[in-house]
């Protein structure tokens, strides 16, 4: 048996005026996701456990089939395992975004989208400047970068509140800056290398160009080093992790499934859709599951983008559903899942701890025949599960052969 788990992170959204009271799901042209739901088994599934913040990094562990609430940290220390950096009990790691700030207010929490190239030349001098013995700076990719810190002590640090940047899109900063036992510590750092961006060349050329300057950095999703189990003594087999993001890449590495890497995957809207199904698919030869994430459909919806998010959702579901659909009708020992990690509703631009809608088809897979795939028919027949981990049990082992 092959198991496929396509993941378009937040596609869940809620009914828009300006899509004739639709969500995107609805609003889409998604025929191959709809013939999946005609086709299998549909409903709601509760991806974020109770009392724990709904990010990605909490729902692609849930998704994976973890429980979230055990051996889990934080963000960054995920993100920074993707980077080769594999935390010792006396460091935690912290998420370190360019963003731009203007008027004391959050703009952009990835800086305009900044490009790699220009994050790279931004980062290298940071970590010239303020990497020492206590913290150290690693660069990932565009606005996503990791500080890992060293210390005898963790509890003042992860007790120090953080908010994520793109919770507070267009809103004051003052409000939102760290808060607790190490905030003094952070926003020094964060004082110094911001004075730095100011008169950095790559901001001074990007505002000459019209776009918003990297100005600033910000500190959140402070974690020590994570303990998952892995995936093969979980469910009893190898498989891969296919995503442009280091955050899911990272949770992939560190519960031992293959990474791969697609050209031209972006981990945004221009990325390559198809070719993450090609890829993923071709690891089915040595590999019985693979794992698809597509970040661009929850960008979309930080940005508040309606067109570019029902885009990216009809691109999801014509090249990367679309391509799986036509190996699993060659290879019937087939199972398909599709589910968000979480809502990222357009109108809040940010994420939401809301039920998602879920399909899932194949071999020896129930069917319950709704009409296609979308929040407003998931909900017809209610929450089929209670938790991610409900999910994935079901949908790895039931009635397996």
């Amino acid at each position: 048996m092959k198991y496929i788990i396509l993941v378009p992170d937040g596609v869940a959204d809620e009914p828009l005026k300006e899509l004739d009271g639709k969500t995107p799901l609805e609003f889409a042209s998604t025929p191959n996701m709809d013939l999946m739901a005609q086709q299998g088994l549909s409903g709601l599934v509760r991806i974020i456990p109770p009392g724990m913040l709904p990010g990605s990094d909490v729902g692609n562990i849930s998704v994976l089939g973890y429980d979230a609430t055990k051996g889990f940290s934080g963000r960054s220390p995920l993100e920074a395992a993707n980077l080769g950096i594999l935390l010792k009990e006396d460091e935690l790691a912290f998420r370190c975004n360019l963003v731009t700030i203007i008027n004391n207010k959050m703009v952009d929490y990835s800086a305009g989208h900044i490009s790699i190239a220009e994050a790279d030349l931004i980062m290298k001098d940071i970590i010239k400047e303020f990497s020492d013995d206590t913290v150290r700076f690693v660069t990932g990719k565009s606005y996503r970068h990791i500080a890992v810190i060293k210390t005898s002590d963790l509890k003042p640090f992860l007790a120090t509140k953080c908010t994520p940047p793109h919770d507070i899109m267009d809103s004051p900063v003052v409000a939102f800056l760290p808060q607790g036992p190490m905030a003094g510590f952070l926003s020094s750092y964060a004082g110094r290398i911001n004075k730095l961006l100011a008169a950095h060349p790559v901001n001074k050329t990007r505002i000459s160009q019209g776009l918003l300057p990297a100005n600033a950095v910000w500190f959140w999703g402070q974690g020590g080093k994570p303990d998952l189990q892995m995936f093969r003594d979980r469910y009893g087999m190898d498989g891969s992790i296919i995503s442009a993001v280091d955050l899911v890449n990272g949770i992939g590495r560190l519960i031992g499934l293959d990474i791969i890497f697609v050209p031209g995957a972006t981990g945004y809207y221009d990325t390559n859709y198809k070719g993450k199904a090609e890829f993923g698919l071709a690891s089915l030869n040595d590999k019985d599951f693979v794992y698809i994430h597509v970040e661009a459909t929850d960008e979309a919806g930080h940005n508040g983008d309606i067109k570019a998010k029902v885009d990216c959702v009809e691109k999801f579901d014509r090249l990367v559903v679309g391509t799986v659909l036509e190996y699993c009708r060659n290879n019937p020992d087939t199972r398909v899942l599709v589910t968000p990690d979480h809502p990222t509703p357009l109108a809040k631009r940010t994420h939401t701890n809301a039920p998602v809608p879920f399909v899932m088809m194949g071999k020896n897979i129930e069917r319950n025949g709704l009409d296609g795939y979308n929040e407003r028919s998931a909900a017809t027949v209610g929450v089929r599960f209670d938790s991610g981990v409900d999910m994935i049990n079901y949908f790895m082992t039931v009635n397996k052969g």
